[in-house]
């Protein structure tokens, strides 16, 4: 877009800090840790080498042998009759559900060790998030307990049964209540075995809570239309989207389907029709969806409620009170921009907002009615069950057990001891209780406080279903037999109930034939093969608004002042934690957030001006005291975006029984969260105080500089409408010159070549993760990470941008004051960055060894048997997108978190090589993949065909933006998108010829959404 628009990965390079230019001076930053590596202090096996090693002396020779060193021998037993389904190295594959999403699961050997989205689930198929990618990691988690637990010592299922029936008859003959608690549960089946337990026990009722709540949307729809519902959001139906702090490209109800529906209007096939819709946010800090709007407007947590009545009145001409933003014109002036345009997109366009205050939630539902979104992108009549949580309903078990009423309580996929909002207050109560049940996995921070622990399978080990939406119903079918002696908790319950079918697969089979599968034209055995059932949903209807907005206004306005004083405190989901359940997930640990690049821990997010104001710098550990009194201590990080005046810290952090990777990484902020009007509310107030000393963070992203380079290019959807090349810097070409032949590939039948479409990479992370369980990429820890360290294959920069005519080169007062002011209102874009793959690589002309090498159909690649660790072709590489094993990661016990041992190592690809110390790693481009897909057609007798082949990152992307393929067939999708005029490749310049063609990113903002920031 505009010339002078600059970009930069994090402040210290913005600021060219001493210490940034220093670790920029070269990306080895630090010595050899010879001693280290020779002494193999805390190495869990023998390398028979290591005293030739140490004769040899110190120095480069040493690393280099040590990269030498002779692999473990793994000894198997083969099978005496082989079963008929099993075919060694040939994978098998299996159709399940996780988080009510169709997941394919690949198995070798009886071994899940990959997800991916079920093809077969059509429209339902939006690819995978990062958690559903790292689940299978949890399948081998070391941490689980190994049998049920009785009164804190292992026991037998037979005595556990037991004593829960003996229990259960004497809570049923004092007349006293029985409670099952839950997250949100949207299994049919497990729904039906709670009602079966409940004929039998009368005083059970199931009580579900969720600890970030989506309670204030179901009471505003009751409230407001007599549906107590989540609505289905269809955001591809939408050419206007305003959202108010919904990070619904990330964390906000079901991220991977709401990016696949916005991303189809924005991506490149869009491009070419024309269309692109357009984004407002409204927020506080920075989030995913924040970082990939058209127009971003940062606002306070207390200025939320007026801005909404504000564009209400703005939208139906009415004049409630509380309206406008005094103290920020941008805001102000953006509302009016706002409305305009939802009033000229009536029926096209969709406002959504994250708030859980049930008033909030019905003026939204008043704005939707007046621009006429329900029945086309608001559906309520098919309904969205993931999420059926009741705040006020858990807050009354609370309640119950405190005065004595409540026998026995069970948890299902519930930790209140960790995320309720009280947890003193919770843990008291529940000491009052006669049978506490926890249906755990692991002696988690409720299961502690239990009397029993039926530990729970893995959902890979386990029969369910799933119903998310009206009509739309997916099976949870096991891939492997219970790893550990767990049981299912939905068969426990039948067999406390004395139900008469006690086999769980068996009330599920009948369930579903008896009331799922009749008239959907399926058997069971269609459903084994493809996942899910789908029926014909309603007819979305249009709904008027009849509610009296007085008392709604009046609540609003009643808790934005209740907010303005101190710092308006938000609590949010981060993408790797999300909640903290998966919180022992090493792979999650070590997944960038995709805004901060924090890895392994969370933190106090300040504006630059906020922290310049309070006096504190990066890192510095501060004390943040809740209005309840509670106390954490969290080290700053300066962060662009987040609105003056507030601060943001991520849940799901602060785990104390997850497991080895997940205890004690961060600090808790649920007790944050408050209960107010009925629900969970997570913005509130806190004050700062400087608790003396500095923390430094892991992050990943300012490791690499790429010294000013232009690797961003934009460009306005106006621009490109003009001209498609706008931006793209394609029209000024420079003249190269080749010392290497012409290409070598046009041939020689295939160039596998990718094409990334920075309009539709939202910068979730999925890929990462994918890439990191597919090609068995070795989690380092957080002070790996703080060496710049990381391992990932695959990375998603993040660079920040402003319009610099205010600051210009000279540094006063003036000018830093205005960099302050544009670092309130900076823009985002997510650049995912990997092995080029170059025909020209730079690697390749400087490996003594000849280790990385091309080959004949356009790929870079590696031996790993070959490489001595010289480290010449990272230092050569412009990208900077090559790993070193600095250590053996998989196998030394300084690196402990629950990988380093050979039960979590089932999880390995036995198709990809695990590198061991000193030598050098990079993105293969899935080379394991690319032959078994040329195999398959081969054994088929047929050719390759495009789309046999798809890369582990590509099929994780729910928003479609890596495409691969082979560019020597024109008809090929990738070859298809490298002749968008929006592709360029990045440092094209220095002539490498990069494999990897990047299309410009587009945003759709005009003269007068620019005025906005102006």
């Amino acid at each position: 877009m505009e010339s002078n628009k600059k970009y930069w990965k994090g402040l210290e390079e913005l600021n060219k800090t001493p210490e940034f230019l220093e670790n920029n001076k070269n990306e080895f930053a630090e010595p050899l840790p010879i001693e280290d590596v020779l002494s193999e202090a805390g190495l869990s096996t023998v390398t028979p080498r290591r005293d030739f090693l140490k004769a040899l002396g110190f120095g480069l020779g040493a690393v280099t042998l040590a990269a030498c060193q002779k692999a473990p021998v793994h000894k198997s037993i083969p099978y005496l009759i082989r079963p008929e389904e099993v075919v060694p190295g040939i994978p098998n594959y299996y159709v399940s559900t996780f988080k009510g999403n169709s997941v394919l699961v690949k198995t070798v050997v009886g071994r899940p060790i990959k997800i991916e989205a079920n093809p077969k689930a059509g429209v339902f198929n939006n690819g995978t998030d990062a958690q559903a990618q790292a689940s299978v990691l949890d399948l081998y988690d070391v941490s689980k307990l190994k049998n049920p637990v009785l009164k804190k010592e292992d026991t037998t299922w037979a005595k556990l049964d037991d004593y829960v029936k003996g229990e259960l008859n004497k809570v049923q003959a004092a007349g006293k209540k029985i409670r099952i608690v839950s997250s949100s549960l949207n299994s049919p089946s497990a729904k039906s075995v709670i009602a079966d337990f409940a004929a039998k026990y009368p005083t059970a009722k199931h009580v579900q809570y969720d600890p970030v709540s989506y309670t204030g949307i179901i009471k505003a729809n009751e409230n407001s239309f007599g549906k107590a519902v989540l609505p289905k959001y269809n955001f591809d139906k939408a050419d206007l989207i305003v959202s108010f702090a919904a990070d619904f490209l990330g964390t906000w109800i079901s991220g991977e389907e709401f990016t696949a529906q916005y991303i189809s209007n924005r991506n490149y096939k869009s491009l070419e029709k024309g269309k692109m819709s357009r984004h407002f946010q409204f927020e506080t800090g920075m989030s995913l969806t924040g970082t990939n709007a058209d127009t971003r407007v940062t606002v306070k947590l207390s200025e939320q409620g007026p801005a909404l009545i504000a564009l209400y009145n703005a939208i139906t001409g009415n004049s409630l009170p509380g309206a406008g933003l005094p103290n920020n014109t941008t805001a102000d002036k953006a509302i009016k921009l706002v409305a305009k345009e939802l009033t000229q997109n009536k029926g096209k366009a969709l406002v959504v907002c994250g708030s859980n205050d049930v008033s909030t939630q019905t003026l939204v539902n008043a704005i939707n009615v007046a621009i006429g979104s329900y029945g086309a992108t608001i559906d309520i009549d098919n309904p969205c069950k993931r999420y059926e949580g009741n705040d006020a309903e858990f807050a009354e078990l609370i309640n119950e057990m405190n005065r004595g009423e409540v026998g026995a309580v069970f948890f299902m996929d519930a930790n209140p001891s960790y995320d309720a909002v009280n947890t003193k207050a919770f843990n008291e109560a529940l000491a009052k209780v006669g049978l506490k049940v926890s249906f755990a996995d692991r002696e988690d921070e409720t299961a502690e406080n239990c009397d029993v622990v039926a530990i729970a399978p893995h959902y890979l080990e386990s029969w369910g279903d799933a119903n998310t939406y009206e009509g739309y119903y997916s099976i949870v079918q096991p891939t492997i037999n219970p790893v550990f002696n767990s049981r299912q908790p939905e068969q426990s319950l039948l067999i406390w109930s004395d139900a008469p079918v006690q086999d769980y697969y068996q009330y599920v089979r009948s369930n579903w034939e008896k009331n799922i599968l009749p008239g959907t034209g399926k058997s069971w055995n269609d459903l084994l093969q493809d996942g899910l059932v789908t029926k014909a949903p309603k007819a979305a209807s249009s709904y008027g608004f009849s509610l009296a907005l007085d008392a709604v206004v009046s609540s609003i306005i009643a808790s934005s002042k209740a907010l303005q004083k101190d710092i308006e405190l938000l609590v949010y989901e981060n993408i790797p934690m999300r909640d903290g359940k998966l919180a022992n997930n090493a792979f999650l640990q070590e997944l960038p957030d995709p805004v901060s690049k924090v890895t392994w821990d969370n933190f106090l997010a300040l504006s630059p001006k906020q922290a310049d104001k309070l006096g504190y710098k990066e890192f510095d550990l501060v004390s943040v005291k809740g209005a309840n009194g509670y106390e954490v201590i969290l080290p700053v990080l300066i962060q662009p975006g987040q609105a003056m005046g507030t601060a943001a810290i991520a849940l799901g952090y602060g785990r104390t029984k997850a497991g080895k990777a997940g205890n004690n990484v961060g600090k808790n902020a649920y007790p944050f969260v408050s209960f107010t009007n009925g629900t969970l509310q997570y913005a509130t107030t806190a004050t700062l105080a400087s608790a003396g000393g500095r923390e430094e963070l892991a992050q990943t992203q300012t490791h690499y500089s790429f010294e000013g380079r232009n690797v961003i290019r934009e460009a306005s959807f106006k621009d490109y409408q003009k001209d498609p090349a706008a931006g793209s810097g394609n029209h000024h070409k420079h003249k190269v010159y080749d010392l290497w032949t012409t290409d070598k590939h046009e041939m020689l039948g295939n160039n596998w070549v990718m094409a990334i479409d920075l309009n539709a990479c939202t910068g979730c992370g999925a890929c990462i993760v994918a890439c990191n369980v597919e090609n068995n990429i070795p989690v380092v820890g957080k002070d790996e990470v703080r060496r710049r360290r990381e391992m990932h294959w695959l990375r998603i920069d993040r660079y920040y941008s402003f319009n610099d005519e205010k600051t210009g080169h000279d540094v006063t007062k003036e000018t830093e004051i205005a960099k302050m002011d544009n670092l309130d209102n900076v823009s985002v874009v997510h650049q995912p960055m990997l092995c080029q793959h170059c025909d020209h690589a730079p690697c390749e002309t400087v490996c003594p060894v000849l280790a990385t090498v091309h080959s004949s159909d356009g790929l870079n690649h590696m031996a790993y048997n070959r490489c001595v660790g010289t480290r010449y072709c990272a230092n050569n590489c412009p990208y900077k997108v090559r790993r070193f094993n600095w250590f053996n990661y998989w196998n030394d016990s300084r690196f402990d978190n629950y990988l380093n041992n050979e039960f979590t190592q089932l999880v390995l690809n036995p198709d990809v090589t695990t590198r061991s110390r000193g030598v050098m790693e990079k993105c293969s481009m899935c080379i394991q993949r690319i032959q078994a897909g040329k195999l398959a057609a081969k054994m088929e007798k047929r050719a390759l065909k495009d789309g046999d082949i798809k890369m582990a990152c590509q099929q994780a992307c729910s928003a479609n933006a890596i495409i691969f393929g082979d560019k020597n067939d024109p008809n090929s999708e990738v070859s298809k998108a490298l002749r968008s005029e929006r592709t360029y490749y990045v440092l094209e310049e220095i002539n490498v010829e990069p494999g990897i063609g990047y299309m410009t990113k587009i945003r759709n903002i005009d003269s007068e959404t620019k005025e906005v920031h102006a």
